[in-house]
């Protein structure tokens, strides 16, 4: 009974482990080089129209399930291939479709500007 317990608390600490790097996008590999979104507006006209650019800054592995904080973006502003809104301050980037490493993918928008972040991602790395 004891050596269940200890293999059960082992699974469960790995687990918890395992899921915790992927959830923050963290591995030993990409450490550092997390995903990042830079905007920039391109038109100047009443909206202003905005690229968002979300990078994979990681030289070795893809970068998939790319979620950002985006405040209440509106899915009408964007093709959801491109951004899909989840929910309020959720939307995912590409489907969650991998961006190879040191891939850009990039969508635009008409409005005024969103406060947008990468929040959790995960790397594909062997």
């Amino acid at each position: 009974m004891q050596s269940f317990v200890i293999a059960f608390k082992l699974l469960l600490w790995s687990s918890f482990t395992f899921a915790s790097l992927l959830h923050h996008g963290e591995g030993e590999k990409c450490s550092g080089n997390d995903p990042t979104l830079q905007q920039t507006q391109v038109g100047f006209g009443v909206p202003p129209v905005y690229v968002a650019e979300v990078k994979n800054n990681c030289p070795m592995c893809p970068v998939i399930n790319v979620h950002l904080k985006c405040g209440n973006f509106s899915q009408a502003l964007v093709n959801p291939r491109l951004l899909k809104v989840i929910s309020y301050n959720d939307c995912v980037v590409n489907g969650g479709l991998p961006l190879a490493p040191l891939q850009k993918f990039s969508f635009n928008y008409s409005h005024s500007k969103y406060v947008m972040q990468p929040t959790t991602w995960f790397f594909q790395c062997e």
